[in-house]
């Protein structure tokens, strides 16, 4: 799956001169032209990565930064401003972004420090995970059989996955952006609804206490947290 990539810039032809080159380099782009369509794209998709602009109609970079991390600590973000004075990075990096790049600069240079910053943000998967235990229940990822206090039970394909990106981030808050694109993917885009209605289905199969769950814990306002 490739990496999806939200570019926050209002000029036009650097718009389009940086969403070429790094559809080159194998990405897949999306431009947002100000800072309120920036949040709205934010909260209505999952992205890999953000290259964002401080000086912005509607709303600054600097308020979609201060927004995003709001709920998303974990996004990374690349400034690209022609604001150059130490004062001026250090603010942005002390806002939340993980790279600061100064305008004009080299597509090459913008392109290296993304792949770092990819590379780096990638998180690691238990893809081996056939099957797990957990209190007094048993999940079998291959067959999609599941097991509780009450016998035997057969999970649904995305139930299974469900389970399974909570699983193998154990003890990490999981996005309901980020489990809407490892569960549904890029091209098929419900609302993060559809995460919690699911997660209720799945507390019912796996808690003793649904109103006070052990086991899938929500984050107000972020996802979900799997402890065994």
């Amino acid at each position: 799956m490739k990496k999806r990539i939200l570019l926050v810039e209002d000029e036009k032809n650097l718009q389009v001169i940086i969403k070429l080159n790094l559809e080159l380099e194998g990405w897949e782009v999306e431009v947002a032209s100000d800072g309120k369509k920036a949040l709205d794209k934010i909260q209505s998709a999952w992205y890999d990565l953000m290259v964002l602009d401080l000086m912005l109609p509607e709303l600054s970079g600097m308020e979609v930064l201060d927004t995003v991390r709001l709920k998303n600590s974990d996004l990374p973000i690349i400034i690209i401003s022609a604001k150059d004075t130490s004062t001026d990075r250090i603010e942005g990096l002390k806002s939340g972004a993980d790279d600061y790049l100064n305008k004009p600069f080299e597509m090459e240079e913008l392109s290296l420090r993304i792949s770092k910053l990819l590379e780096r943000s990638a998180p690691v998967q238990r893809e081996d995970l056939a099957s797990y235990s957990f209190g007094n229940n048993k999940i079998n990822f291959k067959t999609q059989m599941a097991q509780n206090a009450d016998g035997e039970f057969q999970l649904s394909l995305k139930e299974c996955l469900i389970m399974k990106c909570l699983i193998a981030r154990e003890g990490e808050v999981v996005s309901r952006q980020e489990l809407l694109k490892q569960v549904w993917g890029y091209d098929v885009y419900p609302t993060t609804r559809t995460v919690d209605n699911f997660v209720s289905a799945l507390r019912k199969y796996f808690e003793s206490n649904i109103k006070s769950p052990q086991h899938i814990i929500s984050i107000r306002g972020i996802g979900y947290k799997f402890v065994k």
